[in-house]
């Protein structure tokens, strides 16, 4: 795998972790500005997660890349993205998608003692465009 360099997210944290995942799924913009993005079609999206905290787990972890993993992948690797519940009252584009994921992994490592944050999700559906969502400060809390 050859070097992945990211837009980065200044914080104070002694920890950061990252997680690249890749997944292939398919969507459809149902809006008539879409264009070609109306009509049922898929990527291979690209994803990378920054995680950070000051704190670690009993076992030294800020999380295990492998429920990170689970969260995302697990749950939207070939699947038609319209089709979630998260999806059903807006379109799932690729900002949406970064909030979905972000929300998701969030709501996670709040049940975790040593509450870990989700600081960036950064997502590629082409080669050419990509989305990072941030959360506000106040939504890390």
């Amino acid at each position: 795998m050859m070097q992945q360099m990211y837009p980065q997210t200044q914080h104070s944290y002694r920890y950061e972790l990252n997680k690249d995942m890749h997944l292939s799924a398919a969507h459809f913009i149902p809006h008539a500005d879409a264009g070609n993005c109306q009509f049922m079609h898929g990527h291979t999206y690209f994803f990378n997660i920054t995680i950070a905290g000051d704190e670690l787990d009993d076992m030294g972890f800020l999380i295990d890349f492998k429920e990170l993993k689970n969260l995302v992948h697990k749950r939207y690797d070939h699947t038609v993205l319209n089709e979630h519940p998260e999806f059903k009252q807006t379109f799932p584009t690729t900002e949406r998608i970064a909030e979905q994921v972000w929300t998701t992994i969030s709501n996670h490592l709040k049940t975790r003692p040593h509450q870990p944050k989700c600081l960036q999700v950064f997502v590629r559906e082409t080669p050419t465009s990509y989305v990072v969502y941030r959360p506000k400060p106040e939504d890390l809390l």
